[in-house]
């Protein structure tokens, strides 16, 4: 069975830092690309973050480059997300998910929520200004 566990949410002050940490079980981690999403009340889930097999492979949204590093550790099963310098406006359960890396290479748009198979639960990070 495939899972993804999301974890590492929390409140913190603005300005402050976050690291959110996503495992993998039940597929070969290493042939997987992995997304970070977030999702506010009344919005669409949006593409934060993605990680390809080669991890040179990245996609960072305009609104998180240069605060947010994402990174993984296919040993270890493992994707992480550094989030630095946050703001009320990442406010959010973000959520980690899986696709094909293959899927994710061809992709035009790599933090498309659509080409994510499968999904794990969210956290939840709440900004206070």
């Amino acid at each position: 069975e495939v899972q993804l566990q999301a974890s590492g949410g929390g409140l913190v002050r603005a300005g402050g830092s976050l690291r959110l940490s996503c495992v993998g079980s039940g597929f070969t981690f290493e042939d997987y690309a992995i997304g970070w999403f977030r999702q506010v009340p009344g919005k669409e889930r949006e593409g934060v973050s993605t990680i390809g097999s080669l991890k040179s492979d990245t996609y960072y949204a305009d609104s998180v480059k240069g605060r947010f590093t994402i990174s993984r550790d296919n040993a270890k099963k493992m994707v992480y997300l550094e989030m630095n310098s946050l703001n009320a406006d990442d406010t959010a359960v973000y959520y980690c998910a899986a696709t094909f890396d293959p899927i994710f290479r061809q992709a035009t748009i790599k933090g498309d929520p659509k080409i994510y198979r499968y999904w794990g639960q969210g956290t939840l990070v709440t900004v206070s200004s």
